[in-house]
């Protein structure tokens, strides 16, 4: 149906009233039509989202909400909306994510009107709520593995109240797992470690492969993507090929038709302090960076892990740099870094960069804390619906 902008106008308005009535079903229908006519805009799917709420539409609010953010990551009310939605369905960890991302987005914005600040206050409340069941979610789960609160190292301890935000990071900055009393290091060297020896052996094999793969078209995919579950992430390479991966191991797995295509390069993993950690480690991917790509400086995930660097092709002009440290790769020898440092990496010369990128534990960290930390992460992976009964 085809509408003037007025008629659209007057169709939204109607909307409004209607909702403001208590007729959610008769607003989402007469926001669908203005939607439907061409006239959507980022306030409309947000009305469509309220009406859909009260509607007891889950769909349809959800993916009013999508709408919304795809336009505006940052948009406060969406945000929280999209919390409350996750909520509704047990998805607390989803939930929590999309709140803390709204208080985030609000502390550097404003003043706020009154209804939006207080729909921060909501958030504020339901976000530490989040935050004590979490708390009470893995101390629970380390004490089904016989891990009681005394038996835990100061430094797992600390990690759990920081975890759940009751202590502050301070110098090594990861954005998701803080592990306290680890040395500010940027850079690890090769001989301090045994297994590096067997990889760097193995160079000339694994980088066959590579080059294999390499005449498939395709093969590789952005190295930033978003998760249909969190926020969009406000990444300037998010969804640019020009940084891209070749994931051999994801998510703890090895990846389907893709880990058969490198024997060699898992061979040579196999004597690497790899975590295994279910739904999370171990992970190992090509990582390819094309002429003229930057890599912007950020933070890793977390400080319980290094990364591992094989260079495999590497023309003049790449370096990365952690902290205030910089490097240049070298084909064949590994490069070790604490990716929780700020970090950046470059390409300015005129070919391909690939490197083979793991992770490993880091060496201070000691069996019985690792063993701990696989649990707190395996709990938090378990952390949603199914966990309920449990807390």
């Amino acid at each position: 149906m085809q509408l003037s902008i007025s008629q659209a106008e007057t169709i939204v308005q109607s909307g409004i009233a209607a909702l403001q009535a208590g007729d959610a079903q008769g607003a989402k229908g007469l926001f669908e039509q203005a939607i439907a006519a061409g006239f959507a805009t980022p306030a409309l799917w947000l009305l469509q989202a309220q009406a859909c709420k009260f509607a007891a539409d889950l769909a349809g609010e959800g993916a009013a909400l999508d709408q919304v953010l795809a336009a505006n990551p940052r948009e406060l009310n969406a945000l929280i909306m999209k919390g409350d939605w996750y909520g509704r369905q047990g998805e607390r960890l989803a939930a929590a994510a999309h709140y803390r991302t709204a208080l985030n987005a609000g502390a550097n914005s404003g003043p706020h009107p009154p209804q939006t600040q207080k729909a921060l206050e909501r958030a504020e409340t339901a976000w530490r709520q989040s935050n004590g069941a979490l708390e009470d979610h893995l101390h629970a789960s380390l004490a089904r593995e016989q891990l009681a609160p005394q038996d835990l190292s100061g430094r797992v301890r600390e990690a759990l109240d920081i975890l759940c935000e009751k202590k502050q990071v301070f110098l090594q900055e990861p954005t998701a797992f803080y592990f306290p009393g680890l040395p500010q290091r940027q850079f690890y060297e090769r001989a301090e470690f045994e297994w590096v020896a067997q990889v760097e052996q193995a160079a000339p094999a694994i980088r066959a492969e590579l080059l294999a793969i390499l005449e498939e078209e395709g093969a590789f995919t952005p190295y930033v993507e978003a998760d249909a579950d969190r926020p969009r992430p406000l990444h300037a390479m998010l969804g640019d090929p020009s940084w891209s991966a070749y994931h051999i191991l994801k998510s703890g797995k090895p990846v389907p038709s893709h880990a058969e295509k490198c024997p060699r390069t898992l061979e040579a993993l196999r004597g690497a302090p790899l975590p295994a950690v279910r739904g999370r480690s171990p992970m190992a991917l090509f990582s390819l960076l094309r002429p003229g790509a930057h890599i912007k400086p950020h933070n890793g995930l977390l400080n319980c892990r290094l990364i591992c660097h094989l260079p495999l092709i590497v023309p003049p002009g790449c370096a990365i740099r952690v902290g205030n440290e910089v490097r240049e790769w070298q084909e064949g020898k590994m490069l070790i870094f604490d990716d929780s440092i700020e970090h950046e990496a470059w390409n300015q010369g005129e070919e391909l960069r690939v490197i083979l990128l793991f992770e490993i534990w880091r060496p201070e960290i000691v069996e019985g804390e690792r063993r701990a930390l696989t649990t707190i992460f395996e709990a938090i992976t378990d952390y949603g619906p199914q966990a309920a009964e449990t807390l």
